[in-house]
């Protein structure tokens, strides 16, 4: 399993955008968190494997329904999440 932090740009504070992250990545038992950003946009960590990524990043582009993703930016860090997701502050 790896880790992967994604950067996320468009209308994504303010509208729901991070309870909604929390709630659908919950439901398919990801690990990791989303907090706001002081420049406007969301940071996503997510740890899992490989072939479960995308299904992620799916989740990160639908977000809320008053929200809008215009650009996700991705990386790899070497933090390990093990319990569940959830909204950092």
């Amino acid at each position: 399993m790896k880790s992967y932090k994604f950067i996320v740009s468009g209308t994504v504070q303010g509208v729901y955008y991070r309870k909604t992250i929390k709630e659908n990545a919950s439901k398919y038992k990801f690990n990791g968190y989303v907090k706001n950003l002081t420049n406007g946009k969301v940071e996503a960590v997510v740890t899992c494997e490989d072939r479960k990524v995308k299904e992620f990043i799916s989740i990160l582009k639908k977000g809320s329904i008053y929200s809008k993703v215009t650009n996700i930016v991705e990386s790899t860090i070497n933090e390990i999440y093990t319990k569940g997701f959830s909204v950092k502050y």
